[in-house]
């Protein structure tokens, strides 16, 4: 990219940072990936996808970095590079809907080589350390406090962005989202992943992560729930709410983790 184009890119990104003790947010939201280009050629070459979503923010990302170099953040490239590329899942899991919807699904039927064109993604987030500074992962039987969160509190930064959506030819929708707030008690993220298919599924992939002040470590929770459209006894009209139809499908799939940081050695049998 032209040192012009950089600097045209920047000035219509925005960019936002908030100070939590030890912690530092930084949040960046900028357009859409362009059609064609050479951010957009690089962008694609680190992916196996034939085909991606049609609007990628390639630029947004949420970042959580301590002050000794260790953190994690969210970002749709990361996310994408987690998307089967070789095979669809949605043909096996539902093979007649599956048929119906190809049917009518024009770019998905240009597309010679398989992959999961639901772009359904069980990312969780990436990571981040510095030299010996490395945050370490366990499985964990200690949970989120779900209750404690919905106890009303001050919000002193608040950040909800969009990291890719594709409208899958017309046939539903798929999209993936990141929400943070900060309170005094701590901070908590949700990453979601919704998809869509009309008439055949509907699939919510949820990331969970709380940090609570003055603890040595972040719990995060990973749950995947889905149905096909058909089984689901909700209403028509939650099909399009993520919040909504979340609480009516079958879960398929948790993991509980605990993400350790450095100071400290995980603790054993956690």
């Amino acid at each position: 990219m032209a040192e012009k184009d950089q600097v045209a890119a920047r000035a219509r990104a925005v960019t936002e940072r908030f100070q939590f003790g030890p912690w530092s947010m930084m949040t960046v939201k900028s357009h859409i990936l362009k059609s064609e280009g050479p951010t957009r050629e690089r962008f694609e070459s680190q992916l196996e996808l034939p085909q991606v979503p049609e609007m990628i923010f390639a630029d947004n990302v949420l970042r959580v970095i301590h002050d000794d170099g260790y953190g994690i953040e969210f970002n749709a490239l990361d996310a994408l590079k987690c998307v089967d590329a070789h095979h669809d899942p949605l043909k096996v899991a539902v093979s007649q809907a599956w048929r119906e919807a190809r049917s009518s699904c024009e770019h998905i039927n240009d597309v010679v080589k398989p992959f999961d064109w639901t772009f359904t993604t069980d990312y969780k987030g990436t990571l981040l350390e510095k030299e010996d500074k490395k945050i370490t992962v366990s499985e964990t039987t200690e949970r989120i406090d779900i209750e404690k969160l919905k106890v009303r509190e001050k919000i002193l930064f608040y950040e909800d962005m969009l990291l890719f959506e594709d409208e899958l030819a017309d046939n539903g929708t798929s999209l993936l989202n990141v929400r943070m707030r900060v309170m005094p008690s701590g901070f908590f993220i949700l990453l979601r992943f919704f998809m869509r298919v009309d008439n055949v599924m509907i699939r919510v992939n949820d990331t969970r992560l709380h940090y609570q002040a003055g603890k040595n470590y972040m719990l995060r929770e990973f749950s995947t729930k889905d149905d096909q459209v058909k089984e689901i006894k909700a209403s028509q009209h939650l099909f399009t709410d993520p919040n909504e139809i979340a609480n009516h499908l079958t879960l398929r799939k948790e993991v509980f983790e605990k993400l350790q940081f450095p100071e400290t050695p995980p603790e054993e049998g956690s």
